[in-house]
């Protein structure tokens, strides 16, 4: 495993850990200050650290006392000498605050990484979720089939 696989792997946790902690600072130190985030909700793009800060500020403070238990599956990576690409399917589940699960949805995210000084950092996120053929609606849980 490469050091920057590990590094992949210790995003993929801070991440984790930053969200359910409502940590925007250690969220936000995975970010490089130039990042570009095709977000999956309302906005078409946000430019700049700031931008996105604000964003998740807004998205924690929106929770209350609620928290998000976030993981990742079917995680793949592209290994470069100072740039990644990561995809996987990441789920977002609502906590009460006596932990007590409260909905979850599902959505598809990509990251590109680049290594600045020994540290990778996300330079390009996009999240999305397919939309149903049907009826137009974006689909929030994952068809394993």
């Amino acid at each position: 495993m490469s050091e920057l696989d590990k590094d992949i792997a210790r995003i993929l946790g801070v991440y984790e850990s930053a969200v359910f902690k409502k940590d925007v600072e250690a969220l936000m130190r995975l970010y490089d200050p130039e990042v570009r985030v095709f977000d999956a909700w309302g906005v078409w793009s946000y430019e700049g650290a700031e931008a996105w800060q604000r964003t998740v500020e807004g998205w924690f403070t929106s929770l209350g006392t609620e928290r998000v238990k976030v993981s990742f599956a079917d995680v793949q990576a592209f290994t470069g000498k100072d740039m990644a690409s990561v995809s996987a399917i990441v789920t977002y589940a609502g906590v009460s605050a006596e932990g007590q699960p409260l909905r979850a949805m599902q959505n598809r995210i990509s990251w590109v990484l680049r290594t600045t000084g020994h540290v990778p950092r996300i330079v390009h996120e996009h999240t999305s979720a397919p939309i149903g053929f049907e009826d137009s609606k974006a689909i929030l849980v994952r068809d394993k089939a």
